[in-house]
């Protein structure tokens, strides 16, 4: 497959481990760590709200389990720029769209909501010629399971 002719639907990750806003960060953290993931998109019926990274999970830290626990995934986004790309864009589009917005996993949307996630990986193994193209659809999976905290017992 020639480089140039690549779009954002053959080089996305179709198997997703996605997270709800309304998670802790607590459960954001587990999942990236049980799924080997770097990037969480946060989705709210069938909308992409943005991408959490361990990053941004690790940056707003502090306290123990029961903080992490209360703390929502919602408010770990911020207000920076969230951008997405269609599958038909292409390869070089994509590219372009992830170095403007200074992010390297961009959402990948059609009118259904989010179909896939593109990352700098995504985009390295393209350039490769690692591309295994798929035409069948992805899989998008929330809400795996649920962690609450275990706190020592009280004296």
């Amino acid at each position: 497959m020639n480089v140039e002719s690549l779009t954002a639907k053959q080089v996305m990750s179709r198997i997703l481990v996605a997270i709800r806003p309304e998670e802790s960060s607590l459960m954001a953290w587990e999942l990236m760590r049980r799924g080997d993931v770097h990037h969480l998109p946060v989705v709210e019926d069938g909308q992409v709200l943005g991408v959490l990274t361990r990053e941004d999970v690790a940056a707003s830290w502090s306290g123990g389990p029961e903080e992490q626990f209360r703390r929502q995934v919602r408010g770990l986004l911020g207000s920076r720029r969230r951008p997405r790309v269609q599958p038909d864009m292409s390869l070089s589009e994509v590219a372009v769209v992830m170095l403007d917005a200074g992010c390297d996993a961009i959402p990948v949307v059609s009118e259904e909501g989010l179909i896939g996630l593109i990352t700098a990986r995504d985009v390295l193994a393209a350039v490769a010629g690692r591309v295994r193209a798929a035409d069948r659809p992805g899989e998008v999976v929330t809400g795996m399971f649920h962690l609450d905290p275990v706190l020592p017992a009280g004296d």
